[in-house]
Parts: structure tokens; sequence; C-alpha cells
């Protein structure tokens, strides 16, 4: 089994297929886990958009809370999303009902935030996990519920793989992650760059 790391200074990744785009994300250790500050930007379906988020998870990879922000030719928008541990969830002080019992934020215009689950649930081999998210879509920022699956391959060397089912896009593939639990291929949508 691969040896988990520490989460890399900074990351990237190059969004391909379903847009062309490129992320970059600056991690921040804090005493009580991390503070994740990215920025996505693409054109997909001829739309052109950027999206930069703040995440912080505890020290159990729960997602706290998260303050995302995009623009498009549609205009600018802001979210602030707030959890507790137990799961429930306000979105710009709101409280969200609908997302009770979620421990994952899960933007679309992230490769990154697919690390939350796999940090959190420490799968082993042949093990999986039922793992929905808080999903922010792209560019508009609507919250929404995901329902994903996460379910441990074999191990690639220093490699760890899943394979990962997400229902309401009909989407199936083998997501492939580094010694620190971030993913360096995502079929489809993004390749780790550095």
């Amino acid at each position: 089994m691969a040896a988990v790391t520490e989460v890399p200074a900074v990351a990237a990744w190059r969004h391909l297929d379903a847009r062309e785009g490129f992320e970059v994300l600056f991690p921040r250790r804090e005493h009580d886990g991390y503070r994740f500050e990215g920025h996505a930007t693409a054109v997909e379906g001829g739309v052109t958009w950027s999206v930069s988020y703040e995440i912080r998870v505890d020290s159990d990879w729960v997602t706290r809370e998260a303050h995302v922000w995009s623009r498009s030719v549609a205009g600018e928008r802001e979210l602030r999303l707030e959890g507790d541990v137990s799961g429930r969830w306000t979105i710009d002080g709101r409280s969200a009902p609908e997302l009770d019992g979620l421990l994952d934020v899960d933007l679309e215009a992230s490769a990154f935030t697919n690390a939350f689950p796999v940090k959190r649930l420490i799968l082993g081999v042949g093990e999986e996990a039922d793992a929905p998210a808080v999903y922010v879509r792209a560019p508009n920022l609507r919250v929404t519920r995901l329902e994903q699956h996460y379910r441990r391959l074999a191990d690639d060397g220093a490699r760890m793989r899943f394979d990962y089912l997400s229902p309401a896009f009909d989407f199936r593939a083998i997501l492939v992650y580094d010694e620190s639990g971030l993913v360096v291929d995502y079929p489809g949508i993004a390749v780790r760059v550095a």
C-alpha cells in the first residue's frame, strides 16, 4: 500500500476534454487542519470563466467552510458555505437541510477537491464507500447534493487508484492519486502538472 505523505506547498492541474483550462492550489497547514486557496480558469462550451476558492478542512479532513467567487460574462458571484462536524450546512448564512450529513465540498471547477473524501476516508485496498458531497457548479455557483462512490483498487507503485462513480453524471473512471492524496489523473477532466 502506498504511504501517504504531507500535502505539497503548491499543486497545479491542466483541465482537458470537458473544458480547457488550468487550476493552481496553495495549501496552508493550520493548527487544526488545512486552508486551501486556489484558482481555476477555463473555457467550457464556449463560455470563459474563472473561479477562486478558499476551503478549510479540520484535522479529520471534514470540510468546515468554503468561500467561492466566480466571474464570467454573466457577472460576478460569491458563495459562502459553512459546515459543522455532523454535516449540517449553511449557504450564505441560511440553513440548508437538503445538505445534511455531507462532509465534503466538491467544486465542479476543481480537480483538487476530489482529495477530500480520499484523505478523510483512508480506504484500504478493496474497501469502498459512498462519499456524497456539497457540489458547487461553475460558473453559476449553484449548490446541489452530489452522490459519489469510491472503491480503492490495487496501488500502482506509489500511486493510489480508485474506481470512482458519479451516477448523476453517468460518469465512471479510475482516478489516480499521488502519495499525498492529490489526484494526478482524472480521465476526461484534468491531469496534474505540478
